[in-house]
């Protein structure tokens, strides 16, 4: 007798999902070191190719490697015959997955593969199917029954295969050396992208970012920041190390009470030793530090105390850095 009782039926789906993944660790085995060092060694891309459900779950693989720095691309089977199976090159690697190992756009697909010569890695629950036979590495995603209660929905089997690669993509972007930072790199749109983007990466440069010398008359100083767009002028000693900072602000200052402003030297009317910030600090600390101090731009120095770069609030604002 089927059971009716909605809470009943989700709980015994979750158990029963649940089960098929805890069931998947015998297989993270040798074969899967395999895959593993297959996947980040990669010098073309990783094609995933599957029929049905096991398509999507597929495109969602495909998707996580993509994000986690992996070339990767979504193989229609049915298309592939068609064309696409162009796309395909013999440095990729394709993981085909088909839970019974015998479906019919994937078999066709075998001796193709085989043909163009890039590796290919099965996920099925069948090891004596025509996928597993032709495949070079072998994941078992296999599962007792399905959590539909008739076993034919594609259910618990679905899950262990996105779980399976869930696992491959981790574990091969722990092999790559992938680090939070690229992460975030392939990721500029998200709130992660954002908050872990550095002062190097919105920093103004070269026309955008007015150098000038500390003996600099401030009529031409006004010409710098006029023909950069800025809204200050970083400014330097004899050796080229930071020394100070000529700010609109600084100008409105003086203007009223020095009507010789613009014959003066830089030094004599600018901001001295002015805050300044690596190029490697996270953007959100440049944005804070420019919310304490109240101040608009802060010069971006090396190591040797030398300006590279200028960091204005509304390019940290126009980036979304909150």
């Amino acid at each position: 007798m089927i059971e009716k009782n909605s809470k009943k039926i989700a709980r015994n789906v979750l158990r029963i999902e649940a089960k098929a993944i805890m069931d998947l660790l015998p297989g993270i085995n040798k074969n899967f070191e395999k895959a593993v060092e297959a996947v980040a060694k990669c010098k073309g891309r990783v094609v995933i190719t599957g029929m049905g459900k096991p398509g999507l779950i597929g495109s969602k693989i495909s998707a996580t490697l993509a994000s986690l720095g992996v070339p990767s691309l979504f193989l229609h089977p049915a298309e592939a015959v068609h064309g696409d199976l162009g796309r395909v090159t013999g440095e990729d690697i394709v993981i085909a997955i088909s839970n019974s190992g015998k479906t019919e756009e994937i078999t066709r697909l075998l001796p193709l593969i085989k043909k163009i010569g890039a590796k290919l890695i099965a996920f099925t629950g069948n090891l004596k199917s025509p996928l597993a036979k032709y495949s070079d590495i072998v994941l078992n995603v296999g599962v007792k029954k399905e959590a539909c209660p008739f076993n034919l929905a594609p259910t618990a089997s679905t899950t262990a295969a996105v779980a399976m690669g869930d696992a491959l993509a981790v574990a091969a972007l722990i092999r790559k050396g992938f680090k939070v930072e690229d992460y975030a790199f392939y990721h500029p749109g998200g709130n992660l992208g954002k908050k872990l983007l550095k002062v190097n990466d919105l920093m103004r440069k070269g026309i955008q970012n007015p150098i000038v010398n500390e003996k600099t008359k401030l009529k031409t100083v006004l010409v710098h920041i006029t023909k950069s767009r800025a809204g200050s002028a970083t400014v330097v000693n004899d050796k080229k190390e930071l020394c100070g900072i000529f700010t609109d602000g600084d100008l409105r200052r003086h203007i009223e009470s020095d009507p010789d402003i613009l014959s003066r030297q830089v030094n004599e009317v600018m901001t001295k030793n002015p805050i300044s910030i690596s190029k490697e600090r996270l953007a959100v600390e440049a944005l804070k530090i420019l919310k304490d101090k109240r101040i608009d731009e802060i010069p971006v120095v090396d190591e040797k105390n030398h300006p590279v770069g200028l960091l204005d609030v509304q390019d940290l604002l126009k980036a979304g850095i909150v």
